[in-house]
Order: C-alpha cells, then sequence, then structure tokens
C-alpha cells in the first residue's frame, strides 16, 4: 500500500471488519505499507465464512483501488491467485505463463499453482 494512502485503507479496512461482524487483528510493518488482517472464523459457521470471503474480496479491492497489493511481501498464494488479473492484467499472466512453459514445458514444476491456471 502507498503509504500516502495507508491510513485511509487501515480505517476503512476496520470499519468493514466491524460491520461485517468479524474479528481481525491487524499485524505488520506499516512503516513501509504492509499491514495484514489476520481473519479469526469459526470454520463450522457458514455465515462467518461467508461474511470472510466477502470481507477479503473487498480488501482486494480496495488495497488494488489505492493502488496497492493484494500479495505484499508474502507473494500471491492460492488463496488470492484469483486476484492476479485484476491486479497485473491479462498480458502479464500471458508473459508469466510464457515463462514457465519456457523453462517447464512438462508442467512437472509446482503444478497447478499460479500461471498453471493461466497458461
Amino acid at each position: 500500500m502507498p503509504i500516502s494512502r495507508l491510513a485511509e485503507c487501515v480505517m476503512e479496512s476496520q470499519r468493514d471488519c466491524v460491520e461485517s461482524r468479524l474479528v481481525a487483528p491487524i499485524a505488520g510493518h506499516v512503516g513501509d505499507g504492509n499491514f495484514h488482517m489476520l481473519l479469526l472464523v469459526d470454520r463450522d459457521d457458514s455465515d462467518e465464512i461467508a461474511r470472510a470471503d466477502a470481507f477479503m474480496h473487498r480488501l482486494v479491492g480496495r488495497a488494488l483501488a489505492m493502488e496497492g497489493t493484494c500479495t505484499g511481501e508474502h507473494g500471491i498464494g492460492q488463496g488470492k491467485m484469483k486476484y492476479l488479473k485484476d491486479e497485473h492484467g491479462a498480458a502479464m499472466l500471458d508473459a508469466m505463463a510464457s515463462i514457465k512453459h519456457a523453462l517447464d514445458p512438462d508442467g512437472i514444476m509446482n503444478p497447478g499453482k499460479i500461471v498453471a491456471q493461466n497458461s
């Protein structure tokens, strides 16, 4: 998150979390624009899971709209692969898939992850 938008994003995200009736402590190293909302959910409560999923979708959208990223320093991960196109565009994903295919034509290195979804 650009430092200039960090406070705005954190405040909006905290408000959204409360309105969503969720618990998500914030951790991170905000001095470089990274913050993480640690969603605490009851995996046996389907309504809470649905609210958490919707919240996470809005959180990613908010970060991207404020010229941030949904990945931070940890990389995209399987849970956020669906947001790669929104963040980087189809052309970038095509380029990533081309590089992956050039280095791994048989698709044996980390199959089914990230760019394999888009090739």
